[in-house]
C-alpha cells in the first residue's frame, strides 16, 4: 500500500518551500454532500417551477407525460435543463470559480494542479468526465477506493488531469480574491505570490539573484524591460515593476 501523504510539497521560484495540506475523503465527502443537496434542490425547483408554469402539475399522469415530452417544448424548458443543472454542476462551477464549488469553499478546499496551480479549463473538464468511472459501480466506490489507496488520495478522475484537492490557507484565500478584483495585467495568483514574497525578502537576497528571478516573473507576464538598463537602475527597475504587478489597484 502506498504512503500517504498529507501535505504537497513545493518550492517557489526563489527557493522558499511552500507546503500545501492536502484534503482527505473525510474533506472530500463533506464537500460533495453539501454539493449534492444543493444541486438536487435547484434541480428539482427549477423541474417542479417550470413544470407548473407549463401546467403541468395539476395533470395526471404528470411524470409520464413529463417524460413522454422528448423532442417538444416542454423537453427543452423542464427536462434539459433540469439535467444540465444536475449532471454539469460540478464542471460548471470548478470552471467558474477557479477550482471550487459551494461545497468545496465551505469545507475551505479547492482543486489544484500537481505544482499547486489552479487547473485550467480542459484539466477540470477532464477530472469531471471521469466521474462517470469513479462514481461506479455506485455511490462511488471506486473513487472512494481510489482516494483511500492513493498516496495524494485522489480519485481516478484527478490522476487523469493531473489535480488534487487541497486546503486553503487564509493568506492564500485572500490573495486570489485580491487577485480576482485585479486588472488583466495583474499576475496570476501564484505567480503574484511568489512576487510578494520577494518583494519582502528583496534586501536579504543576492541582488543578481533577485534580479534574474524578478524579470523572469515580469517577462512571463508579457512585460519587457529596457534592453538597455544595467546594473543599480536594472534592480530599481525590477523592483518598481513587481511592485507595479503583485500590487495592482483594486477594481
Amino acid at each position: 500500500m502506498a504512503t500517504i501523504q498529507d501535505e504537497l510539497h513545493l518550492t517557489s521560484a526563489d527557493a522558499t518551500e511552500v507546503n500545501l495540506p492536502i484534503a482527505g475523503l473525510g474533506s472530500r465527502s463533506y464537500a460533495f454532500l453539501i454539493d449534492w443537496h444543493i444541486r438536487v434542490i435547484v434541480a428539482l425547483a427549477w423541474l417542479i417551477g417550470s413544470a407548473a408554469m407549463l401546467g403541468l402539475m395539476g395533470s395526471q399522469g404528470f411524470w409520464d407525460e413529463l417524460f413522454d415530452s422528448a423532442g417538444t417544448f416542454a423537453f427543452y424548458v423542464i427536462i434539459l435543463p433540469t439535467s444540465i443543472i444536475y449532471f454539469l454542476y460540478h464542471p460548471i462551477l470548478e470552471v467558474a470559480m477557479k477550482g471550487r464549488t459551494p461545497g468545496k469553499r465551505a469545507a475551505g478546499i479547492r482543486v489544484v494542479t500537481t505544482e499547486g496551480q489552479t487547473p485550467d479549463a480542459s484539466a477540470l473538464l477532464v477530472r469531471n468526465i471521469f466521474r462517470l468511472i469513479d462514481s461506479l459501480p455506485v455511490m462511488y466506490v471506486v473513487g472512494i477506493v481510489s482516494v483511500m489507496l492513493s498516496p495524494r488520495q485522489v480519485r481516478i478522475g484527478d490522476m487523469a488531469a493531473g489535480t488534487l484537492l487541497a486546503f486553503e490557507k487564509k493568506s492564500s484565500s485572500a490573495a486570489f480574491e485580491r487577485f480576482a478584483a485585479h486588472t488583466a495585467d495583474s499576475l496570476d495568483l501564484p505567480a503574484m505570490e511568489v512576487a510578494q514574497d520577494l518583494l519582502k525578502r528583496w534586501n536579504s537576497l543576492d541582488p543578481e539573484k533577485r534580479a534574474r528571478i524578478g524579470i523572469k516573473l515580469i517577462t512571463s507576464q508579457g512585460e519587457a524591460l529596457p534592453a538597455d538598463t544595467t546594473g543599480h537602475a536594472l534592480d530599481r527597475e525590477v523592483h518598481k515593476r513587481l511592485q507595479s504587478l503583485a500590487h495592482a489597484p483594486r477594481s
